[in-house]
């Protein structure tokens, strides 16, 4: 008896519990917002429509010099002048240093001794031969003698030329590795010249606009230091190969021989302009929603919004080119897709 007492009381406490939690679960329903299905929801809207469109491009990167280089004597030893500065302007066969050529010269003078003894003997040796008074082989003894001496002279007058250091091209002098009195070593860096009488500003392109260049086509360059100027450059070089990213450097040379001194290292940009040939549909940027792999738009159909996935072409700042998916005339959403679903009845502003 006392077990049935307890069956009746276990079912009477879970009829209980699924009662409550049934009453409690229909609370929570009748607190959750359910949107009226018939009230509809504001937004803004375009037409989506045929227009001529111009993509304008802006791309930035810095000026480089037209060409640096690091002075390397071809001869070692003291140098005895040095008559350049750091930032001083230099011209094309300025000197920039003079080594020691003292001992080579020392050099010179002993063979030219030999020479001339050489050269008595040769004459001593013709009159000998013609008598044969002495062998035919000393005559060609003293001949190649003669020639191996004055390669020897040569030879050396090749290093005393290369004592004298010159400047290969006009530039400044960016930067001084060493004073007078340094000995250096063949090959050793002495002087860095620059040349910007034109940079070269280089910027990186992505894929997608690469083909907007040519090489040999006028572009106007602008920079952060002289705002109000313009620069003249031309496209001279389009990387073949791209980065990981898919840039490609483009090289804009640009002559520096204004008023308005640009320097190596300077930020420049420039804006390419290049209209798309004829008309194209388009619709404004702010009604793409989505990734750029897969752009979708809301398009209001009989009062309600439809989405739809599109395929997206050329770009401006305001403008996306439709390819594939609307038509001239559809009503595309421009503002508040925030709050639609497929289906969803709007207001249309």
């Amino acid at each position: 008896m006392k077990r049935i007492w307890i069956l009746i009381a276990l079912i009477g406490t879970l009829g209980m519990t699924a009662w409550t939690l049934l009453n409690n679960k229909k609370q929570v329903e009748d607190k959750i917002y359910k949107p009226n299905p018939d009230q509809k929801v504001g937004v803004r809207t375009a037409v989506a429509e045929l227009r001529s469109l111009s993509q304008a491009n802006e791309f930035l990167g810095s000026f480089a010099a037209n060409r640096q280089v690091e002075i390397r004597p071809q001869a070692g030893g003291q140098i005895i002048q040095l008559p350049v500065e750091e930032g001083q302007s230099v011209g094309t066969g300025r000197l920039i240093a003079k080594l020691d050529d003292e001992q080579l010269r020392y050099q010179i003078e002993a063979l030219q001794v030999t020479l001339e003894g050489y050269q008595n003997d040769l004459k001593r040796y013709e009159n000998l031969v013609k008598g044969d008074a002495t062998p035919a082989v000393n005559l060609e003894r003293t001949q190649l003698s003669i020639r191996s001496t004055q390669a020897q002279i040569k030879q050396i007058q090749k290093q005393i030329a290369n004592t004298t250091i010159t400047a290969p091209f006009g530039g400044i002098v960016t930067e001084k590795m060493v004073e007078k009195g340094s000995v250096v070593s063949v090959g050793s860096p002495i002087i860095k010249i620059t040349d910007i009488s034109s940079l070269k500003l280089v910027v990186d392109v992505p894929e997608k606009a690469i083909n907007q260049f040519r090489v040999g086509q006028s572009l106007s360059v602008s920079t952060e230091v002289y705002p109000a100027a313009r620069f003249a450059g031309r496209v001279t070089m389009i990387g073949a190969e791209g980065d990981a990213a898919h840039n490609y450097p483009v090289e804009i040379t640009v002559n520096n021989s204004g008023k308005n001194q640009l320097r190596a290292g300077m930020y420049g940009s420039i804006a390419n302009t290049s209209k798309l040939s004829g008309q194209t549909l388009s619709v404004p940027r702010q009604a793409i929603i989505g990734s750029e792999k897969q752009p979708q738009i809301y398009v209001v159909e009989n009062g309600k919004s439809v989405l739809k996935s599109v395929k997206i072409g050329a770009t401006t700042n305001e403008y996306y080119e439709i390819t594939n998916g609307l038509k001239a005339g559809d009503q595309v959403v421009t503002s508040g897709q925030i709050n639609l679903q497929n289906g969803t009845a709007v207001n249309a502003q």
